[in-house]
C-alpha cells in the first residue's frame, strides 16, 4: 500500500515552504511541473532532509503550489513499498523523481527509463549500475554519491581511537544491500589491519534487531552500524539497544549522534538533499540528467556525543575533541 502524506505532515516536512491553500494548488496542479519526492523512511525521520531540499528549491524560484507541485511519498522504511510509489509516479507522468538509497533508486530506475531521476544519496552508483560513470552518467539518472565505501575504513579507525583496548568489533547491517556488502568488506579489511576480531550481525527486518543485540552483548566491545533505510527507520531503537548493551557505536551521520549514539563520521545528509535541488533546477530548465555529473560530498563531519561517552565510561582525548566538527554535550 502506497503511503500518501497528509497536508499537515507535508507542510511540517517541508518546513513551511508549501504553505499554500489546497484550492490554489488544485487550480494550478495541471499546469505546473511536478516533482515526485520519494523518501525512504517516515516523514518525521526525513523532515530535516526534505526541508533542506525544498528550501533550496524555494531559493531557486521553485515554490510548491506556485511554480511547481511536490508530491511527497514515504516508503516508511520498507523498500518494497517503493515499487508501488514508483509505478504511481510513472502513471502520473511526473517531471522529475527525487529519491535516495541505492535499492530504492534501482527500483525507480527499473520503473522508468524516460522520467529524470535524481538521487540525493546513493552508495557506489557506478558499481551498482545506477550510472555509467560519475563524469558522464548517461541515461535518465544522476545525483550525489555517498562515498560509502571510500570512508568505511577511516570510520572504523575513529571508533578504534576512542575505545581503548578494543579487541572485538561488532558490525551490523543489511548485507543483502549491495553497497552495504561492499562496505562490510572494507570494514573487515581495516579490522584485520587493526587486529580486531569481528562478529557480523545481519538485519533485514525490524524483527532482526533485538536478536542481533542479544548476540552482540557477549561477543563485541564496540559496534559499527552500516546505515540504510532499515536503520534510518529504526535508528532510535538501535541507539537505545546499543546503549543498553554498553556498546560504543559509530554511524554515518550526525542525526544518530544527536539522538544519543557515540560517534558519526560522514557527509551532511541535509546538505546532500539541498544540493539535489540544484540538479532538479537544471533538469526543469532543460538539462538532460545524463549530462549532469554525479557529485560527491565536499565535506565529511566528525561528530561525538560527550554525554554518551561519559555514560559508557569513556574518556575522549582532548586531541580528538579538537578534531571533531561538532561536540554534543
Amino acid at each position: 500500500m502506497t503511503v500518501t502524506i497528509g497536508r499537515r505532515e507535508l507542510l511540517a516536512a517541508l518546513g513551511g515552504a508549501a504553505a499554500w491553500p489546497l484550492s490554489a494548488r488544485a487550480q494550478q496542479a495541471g499546469k505546473l511541473p511536478t516533482i515526485g519526492l520519494l523518501v525512504s523512511s517516515t516523514p518525521a525521520d526525513e523532515s530535516q532532509r526534505v526541508g533542506a531540499f525544498t528550501q533550496r528549491l524555494h531559493q531557486l524560484g521553485w515554490i510548491d503550489g506556485r511554480t511547481i507541485t511536490i508530491e511527497l511519498r514515504s516508503a516508511d522504511g520498507r523498500p518494497e513499498r517503493a515499487h508501488e510509489i514508483a509505478a504511481e509516479f510513472v502513471r502520473r507522468k511526473v517531471d522529475v523523481i527525487v529519491t535516495s538509497g541505492t535499492p530504492i533508486v534501482a527500483v525507480v530506475k527499473q520503473a522508468t527509463s524516460t522520467i529524470p531521476i535524481v538521487f540525493a544519496v546513493a552508495g557506489d552508483p557506478v558499481g551498482n549500475g545506477l550510472v555509467a560513470s560519475l563524469a558522464r552518467p548517461g541515461g535518465n539518472v544522476t545525483g550525489l554519491s555517498l562515498l560509502q565505501i571510500e570512508i568505511a575504513g577511516k570510520r572504523l579507525e575513529l571508533l578504534h581511537e576512542v575505545v581503548p583496548g578494543l579487541r572485538r568489533l561488532g558490525i551490523m547491517g543489511n548485507f543483502s544491500n549491495p553497497p552495504l556488502a561492499l562496505e562490510l568488506s572494507e570494514v573487515q579489511k581495516m579490522a584485520n589491519r587493526l587486529g580486531l576480531a569481528v562478529v557480523t550481525c545481519e538485519i533485514r527486518r525490524p524483527e532482526d534487531i533485538a536478536p542481533a543485540f542479544d548476540t552482540l552483548k557477549a561477543r563485541a566491545e564496540a559496534l559499527y552500524v552500516e546505515a540504510d533505510t532499515l536503520v534510518v527507520a529504526n535508528r532510535t531503537r538501535i541507539i537505545i539497544l546499543a546503549l543498553a548493551a554498553r556498546l560504543p557505536a559509530i554511524f554515518n551521520s550526525r542525526e544518530y549522534v544527536k539522538e544519543g549514539a557515540l560517534l558519526s563520521y560522514g557527509p551532511n545528509f541535509p546538505e546532500l538533499f539541498r544540493r539535489a535541488a540544484d540538479y532538479v533546477d537544471k533538469i526543469l530548465r532543460g538539462t538532460k540528467p545524463g549530462d549532469i555529473p554525479v557529485e560527491q560530498p565536499t565535506k565529511l563531519d566528525l561528530v561525538i556525543n560527550l554525554t554518551t561517552a561519559k555514560a559508557l565510561g569513556l574518556t575522549i582525548p582532548e586531541s580528538f575533541l579538537l578534531r571533531a566538527d561538532e561536540v554534543i554535550e
